[in-house]
């Protein structure tokens, strides 16, 4: 058995793609049998982690350390300690602000994106600054190292010099006992009691965040639609508010057609998957992913979708996707108005979709995660030696 530790105090309330991540690799970390897995977690976040049954360590964290600067410092200072103490062999970051600099274990991070080096003003200057100078040198200091796709394992080695025959690359996966097709008249008639979606809609999940989630643009270009096509359309925007939420809210009530944009909150992960069966059309205009999970999960849903190719997006969705130019309302628009006329489009998106879905599998990421643990344990040379 592996003593592992993971720390999971970047997880944002598991209101983000990170806590998505922290909480699956653990439910199935927790199968393998091969890991005596020891979690760090905040005060607040420790019911979020009740799955675990008691079939591993919980540590919590006081919450005095969940502002980011002195989380960060916590990283640094306290957790190599806690390891120390746990006699963990290796001490796992799945975050690459939390990357530990050094400890008397074996280090492994994973890096799920550099979007501060695509997105402008995606940041604050200070959070900007510690993504593209520090993380350089906490990167190059882990004795493991995991890309969640090749275009972030491509960027690690463009930003940080670090080659990608020394990166271990390990997809994330979704867990296809959620999303899979099932009754979508039954889902959208709980889609219109409970949220008010009760027209054929377009749906994006995402945090409410501006410029890089990109919802403005979409705004525009579903306002175009609606214009040229007078279609009953809805557009449903479901996430929580982060960094410019007010400037996503401000450009859909500017819209004329702001009574058909429908702000859903936060999307629980019981609700998630009958929200994507309830959409005729999922559509995701991002600017930059290291991965992207709501097009494969609604992928695998039976959902038709309209993507963004930036980032790992076009290396994710493939060929069973319609992809467009972000920065282009225009060509976004009229991708909605083809998925919203076009049935042949739709069934041949649909199909291809739950076959590229059916590459993505989180056994398959915790199996290579643990792989990585070992090598890292065995190994103990820092990626940049």
């Amino acid at each position: 058995m592996i003593r592992a530790g993971l720390t999971t105090t970047m997880i944002q309330g598991g209101k983000s793609g990170v806590g998505q991540y922290v909480f699956a690799l653990v439910r199935e970390l927790l199968k393998t049998g091969r890991v005596d897995l020891t979690l760090f977690v905040l005060e607040r976040d420790l019911p979020l982690f009740a799955f675990t049954d008691g079939r591993c360590r919980l540590v919590t964290v006081p919450e005095s350390e969940r502002p980011p600067v002195k989380n960060i410092l916590w990283h640094q200072l306290q957790l190599p300690r806690e390891a120390g103490k746990l006699k963990l062999e290796v001490l796992h970051a799945p975050s690459y602000r939390r990357l530990v600099l050094s400890a008397p274990c074996a280090r492994v991070g994973t890096i799920h994106d550099l979007a501060p080096f695509h997105v402008r003003k995606k940041y604050d200057a200070a959070r900007m600054f510690y993504g593209r100078v520090v993380v350089r040198r906490l990167a190059r200091s882990q004795n493991g190292l995991i890309a969640i796709s090749h275009s972030t394992a491509r960027d690690i080695e463009r930003f940080f010099g670090i080659p990608q025959n020394r990166q271990h690359i390990i997809h994330n996966g979704i867990d296809h006992t959620r999303f899979h097709p099932g009754q979508p008249d039954t889902d959208r008639a709980w889609a219109a009691e409970t949220l008010a979606l009760s027209q054929p809609f377009f749906l994006y999940i995402s945090r409410l965040e501006h410029p890089a989630k990109n919802h403005v643009r979409l705004i525009d270009a579903f306002t175009r639609f609606k214009q040229d096509t007078g279609l009953p359309w809805q557009l449903a925007l479901g996430g929580s508010d982060w960094h410019g939420a007010e400037i996503i809210r401000a450009a859909a009530a500017a819209s004329p057609f702001t009574r058909d944009i429908i702000f859903t909150g936060f999307v629980s992960d019981e609700t998630l998957p009958r929200l994507y069966r309830a959409a005729q059309v999922m559509i995701y205009p991002s600017l930059f992913e290291g991965f992207g999970l709501p097009p494969v999960e609604a992928m695998a849903c039976g959902t038709p979708v309209i993507s963004s190719t930036r980032g790992a997006l076009e290396e994710v969705v493939a060929a069973a996707a319609l992809t467009i130019d972000p920065e282009n309302p225009a060509e976004m628009a009229a991708a909605l108005t083809k998925l919203a006329t076009d049935r042949a489009t739709t069934d041949r998106l649909r199909a291809a979709g739950l076959v590229n879905a059916a590459r993505f599998d989180w056994a398959r990421t915790a199996a290579g995660v643990t792989e990585v643990y070992e090598s890292a344990i065995q190994g103990k040379g820092t990626v940049a030696s």
